[in-house]
């Protein structure tokens, strides 16, 4: 399990729907919503 940066939910790396790569390291998002907020700014969330 990874935890979403952005909201902290648990998501399952297996079935994840949302994902971000930064720096070689994919990150793991609950949502579409989530994932948008992550990209627009990684390093709000320490990436």
């Amino acid at each position: 399990m990874f935890k979403d940066p952005v909201c902290k939910m648990m998501v399952d790396e297996k079935t994840a729907k949302h994902v971000s790569e930064i720096g070689g390291k994919r990150i793991y998002l609950c949502s579409a919503a989530c994932k948008t907020q992550f990209d627009s700014s990684p390093k709000q969330y320490g990436f």
